[in-house]
């Protein structure tokens, strides 16, 4: 397919560079590029035209859902930018079941906003604006994460346009093997024109943030992740400290949590072991709808930067991995730490049901630092230093929470056997590697 043919046939928009929507749309939310194209389809048919030009041009194809991508995977430079931003319906199919059809460029904001008139939500992140597509793909690790499980776990099936340009679905029944590739796998086997998900009966429910000292910080810290491990699951967490916009080593440690129900009780039940870890300075937890606690998506000025790095702990790790981040966070020049609960229900999930490979992994923590480029570059010493101490005590690495996407990168994301069976499905729906913006998995031999 040439040019001309697309331009006759898309539908959609085609924007090109000097275009008045140019610079805006050839930008995710971290990352400028300068591709040669961005297109955005009105439909699937759009989709599968996108898809063959770019086969047919060798311009490599960059899929973009919500834009979040540390890794700036929904841009490039040169190449074709499919923005599926358009295609962002949210539509429940079956009221018995619980079951919602979403576009492939919806955000968890407008998917959060439809469902909550029907008293339904669905386990996804923690921002309005990032998208359904890559938060799912490779995770979704969010405020009900505990109870309902990741984004992927609600997974029932997709809708998937392939290198070849073919429509396929998948699900439980039809081509399970790709069903199990999608769960983990990230954007390695085409784009995901639509999700379906099993959502949940929801109330309002507590969400706040309950705030120590850093004085307090390594204790704090330690009580917080020992309760976590049998606190209710309804009880999702996240221990934030060492950012620099609020004093850095002098910081608060901040626990923020969501507490997944109404019921006054049994929330002060499950969220009073925090507050009596140690001196409560600010506590303001309260009752909201569930779409109140996503957040908006923060854009950082022209020229900042942001570089974060995540990785997985275990139940034995948990104690060496705290001690050397509360180390580092009470130093001068940290950066921003964030520790989040998981276990419960990601952890009731058998290894091998989906290829998201850290099902056993009690915490997720992530740093980053932020700043124009000097300032990321003088710190660097500092980052690789705190990750060459965390090194022995970390189990692999979150896609989501990943600003690079090294070859030792994609080795921590897939452990060698979920990666192996990862590059058969590949070779299957994407020998050439077309889909090769993302954590890549290589197609097998």
């Amino acid at each position: 397919m040439n040019s001309e043919t697309l331009r006759r046939d898309f539908g959609g928009d085609i924007i090109e560079p000097g275009g008045p929507e140019y610079d805006a749309a050839s930008r995710t939310v971290l990352v400028a590029g300068t591709p040669a194209y961005v297109l955005r389809p009105k439909s699937v048919k759009d989709v599968q035209l996108a898809v063959e030009f770019a086969a047919a041009s060798g311009l490599a194809p960059a899929v973009r859902g919500g834009g979040h991508a540390f890794t700036g995977f929904g841009t490039n430079d040169g190449g074709i930018v499919i923005d599926l931003s358009q295609l962002a319906d949210v539509e429940i199919i079956d009221d018995d079941r619980r079951l919602v059809r979403i576009g492939g460029g919806a955000t968890w904001g407008q998917v959060a906003t439809a469902l909550a008139p029907h008293g339904l939500a669905i386990s996804s992140g923690d921002t309005k604006s990032v998208g359904v597509g890559g938060l799912t793909l490779s995770g979704g690790i969010g405020w009900k994460v505990r109870k309902y499980g990741l984004a992927l776990d609600q997974l029932v099936g997709a809708e998937l346009v392939t290198a070849e340009g073919d429509v396929v679905l998948a699900n439980a029944e039809e081509n399970p093997e790709l069903f199990w590739a999608l769960r983990g796998g990230g954007g390695n086997f085409g784009i995901v024109t639509a999700f379906e998900f099993a959502a949940h009966p929801t109330t309002d429910v507590f969400f706040g943030k309950i705030a120590f000292p850093a004085a307090e910080l390594a204790t704090v810290l330690r009580g917080w992740a020992a309760y976590v491990r049998t606190a209710p699951e309804e009880l999702t967490s996240i221990a934030n400290f060492a950012n620099p916009f609020l004093g850095g080593p002098e910081a608060p440690l901040e626990i923020e949590l969501l507490f997944d129900g109404d019921d006054t009780d049994l929330a002060a039940a499950a969220i009073d072991p925090i507050r009596a870890l140690g001196t409560v300075i600010h506590d303001e937890v309260e009752l909201k709808p569930y779409p109140e606690v996503l957040v908006d998506g923060m854009t950082p000025p022209p020229g900042i930067q942001l570089v974060t790095r995540s990785g997985f702990a275990d139940k034995e790790s948990v104690p060496d991995v705290l001690r050397i981040l509360a180390e580092t966070g009470r130093s001068q020049g940290s950066p921003i730490m964030a520790v989040r609960s998981v276990g419960g229900a990601v952890s009731r999930v058998a290894d091998d049901a989906t290829s998201y490979a850290h099902r056993q992994a009690e915490l997720m923590f992530a740093t980053t630092i932020i700043g124009p480029p000097p300032a990321i570059a003088a710190a660097g010493p500092g980052f690789e230093a705190l990750w060459g101490r965390l090194a022995p005590h970390v189990n692999g690495a979150y896609a989501n929470f990943l600003a690079s996407a090294t070859d030792d990168d994609v080795a921590a994301v897939y452990p060698a056997a979920t990666y192996e069976r990862l590059a058969a499905v590949k070779r299957e729906y994407d020998p050439f590697n077309l889909f090769s913006g993302n954590h890549n998995v290589r197609p097998a031999a």
